[in-house]
Formats: C-alpha cells, structure tokens, sequence
C-alpha cells in the first residue's frame, strides 16, 4: 500500500496527509477555518497556504469568527502588511463578510450541519484508483457554492467547496491503494 501521490515527499504535506486531510471534521470553528484558508489558496497551491497556515492563524486570531466579524478597515490593513499571509485585499475582506455569514448560519441552523447536509450528513466513501479519476468538483460542491455564495461567502467556488469537502472528510478522496483510506473510511 502506498499514499496518494498528490502529497509527494515534503515533510509537511506528508505530514498533513496522514494526519489531517480527509479526516472528517465537524467542529463549526475548524470548517470555517479550513474553509477560509481555502479561498486564499485559489490561484496558488496548497503547500504554498499549508506553510503560512500557523502565521495565518496567528494573523486572524485564531480564526474566531466572532471576532473578525467586527473587523473593519484597520484590520483589512494590518492584514495587508503582513508578510506572512497572502496578502489580496478581496480575500481579506471576503474573510471578513464570511464570517458575518457563519454567524447568520451558526444562529439559524448551525455551521457545521448546514455543510454537512450536502453529503447527507455522512462522508462520500469513492474508490478512486488514479489522480485522473478524482474530479474538480461535483454536484455536492456546486450546491455547497451556490448556498454559501448566497449568504455572503467570498472565494467559495465549486472548485475550492470541492477541494475544501475532500480536507474536511466530507469526500473520501483518498486512493483505494492508500491506509489513510481505510482510516477515514473507518472513521465515517
């Protein structure tokens, strides 16, 4: 048995396969977080957001959205400053207008439930047997966008919700041939 590929050999990104991504996650906070570091990763790769990740949560706080949701124009320029994240205006502001959304959602229905709900409540298990099977994004991730589109999410394609379902275990993308399948699969 081998694991998936995509990780190759960097410490990190090994590490954060056998670790973290496709591990299913249901603490609200955690999602929003990972959802977030998501958007930021649009038009970059991952490893490039996984080896800022720490300066970004020291950056954001800790990712609590309550508090960056009081965030205003101070804040969108300290953010700018710092060399340590990425620094784009929109998905700093975007960050900011999410988490006005997560509260609204947190509120209503809660957070996590309400991602959830377009797998079911329960983690897709596929099969995948090569990188070239695994797809961009889905029906699931399209329906994800559109509603977190609608409540005021920022950088939340179909892409970036499908990328953001297989790290928090809502999709089992892991090889067949790889032990962190089992794991999750297991963990569901």
């Amino acid at each position: 048995m081998t694991r998936c590929s995509w990780c190759g050999t960097d410490p990190l990104y090994v590490a954060y396969h056998d670790t973290d991504w496709g591990r299913p996650e249901r603490d609200p906070r955690a999602l929003w977080e990972k959802l977030i570091l998501d958007g930021f990763q649009a038009g970059l790769s991952w490893i490039t957001i996984l080896r800022k990740r720490e300066t970004f949560r020291a950056a954001f706080r800790g990712f609590h959205p309550e508090e960056i949701a009081t965030w205003g124009e101070p804040e969108v320029l300290r953010l700018l400053a710092d060399p340590g994240i990425v620094r784009h205006r929109g998905k700093i502001e975007g960050t900011i207008a999410s988490a006005r959304a997560y509260l609204e959602i947190e509120a209503e229905q809660g957070f996590s439930p309400f991602l959830w709900s377009f797998v079911g409540g329960k983690p897709i298990q596929n099969r995948l047997t090569s990188m070239a099977g695994v797809p961009t994004e889905t029906a699931e991730s399209r329906a994800m966008s559109k509603a977190l589109k609608a409540r005021g999410f920022k950088f939340c394609g179909p892409t970036i919700t499908y990328a953001f379902m297989q790290a928090v275990g809502m999709v089992n993308d892991h090889m067949v041939d790889c032990p962190a399948h089992a794991e999750c699969a297991a963990m569901a």
